[in-house]
């Protein structure tokens, strides 16, 4: 999974929502007063949600990546102190081996020490593009560590167990997530049984008794009003889920544009 720049995430949505706001904005023009507007805004929505989503999750993989790679990168580095190198050397060991998308980050740290960048320097802009959580925590502690000068082992080892501490933490909390997550997903498919089960059962057959027809809704009001709930109901679960799951509400988009998905097409083929 490759990076995905912060320039790209705006880039994205900036797009996304104009087109987004042509379909609307065509919508109105042309189809106001006719049963396909609503469609219209679903795909709107979809527009505007679908290409941020798939973009911070191909950064959340990414990022994934690097932080379980940390552990394994601070003990070859361990292993090579000890072997007598100084960490510029460690450094440019480390780069000819596979640390997934670290690999390609530790090969350009290489080529600015190569171009006259100090070891700091270096380790300060690799800190600065790679940005997670733990590499943002990691990074001050090595630089403290090469300015105290010393038995760097020292540092990278228990550096290196915090790290994966940190990991099997949080693997913890999606484990112990993932069923809320499930749960959120159930209930939005209980919904869409439960509102298409009430319209076949109850406004489908109550149209038929004129008696009544002015005290309910009619089958199209009943069907357009169940849209619109099932539409918003799959967008703000997704974004729960997301933030459960997660821990961020924009990974919660997947989830969203999934769940407007299977709502449409339940409510379009069986309502």
């Amino acid at each position: 999974m490759p990076k995905v720049e912060e320039l790209d995430k705006k880039i994205a949505w900036g797009v996304s929502i104009s087109l987004a706001a042509a379909v609307v904005a065509t919508a109105f023009i042309r189809l106001r007063d006719m049963p396909i507007f609503d469609e219209y805004i679903l795909l709107a929505i979809v527009i505007a949600i679908f290409p941020a989503a798939v973009l911070d999750y191909v950064d959340y993989r990414w990022r994934r990546s690097v932080d379980e790679h940390l552990p394994d990168l601070f003990r070859t580095m361990v292993q090579c102190e000890k072997t007598g190198m100084t960490l510029p050397q460690a450094v440019e060991e480390v780069s000819k081996r596979r640390y997934g998308p670290l690999t390609a980050e530790l090969k350009r740290m290489v080529v600015r020490m190569s171009w006259g960048d100090s070891f700091e320097k270096a380790l300060q802009s690799f800190g600065e593009r790679v940005s997670t959580s733990l590499t943002r925590r990691s990074v001050p502690l090595v630089i403290e560590a090469s300015r105290s000068g010393g038995h760097i082992e020292k540092v990278f080892e228990p550096l290196g167990k915090f790290v994966q501490s940190t990991l099997t933490a949080e693997k913890e909390r999606q484990t112990q997530t993932r069923p809320y997550v499930a749960i959120t997903y159930v209930s939005f498919f209980v919904f869409l049984f439960t509102v298409i089960m009430l319209f076949k059962t109850f406004f489908v057959q109550m149209a038929g008794m004129p008696a009544l027809q002015t005290a309910l809704l009619s089958p199209d009001q009943a069907r357009t009003l169940f849209f619109h709930m099932s539409v918003i109901q799959a967008l703000f679960s997704g974004l729960v889920t997301g933030k459960m799951g997660e821990g961020t509400v924009s990974a919660g988009l997947k989830h969203s544009v999934i769940l407007l998905a299977a709502g449409y097409l339940a409510l379009k083929f069986l309502m």
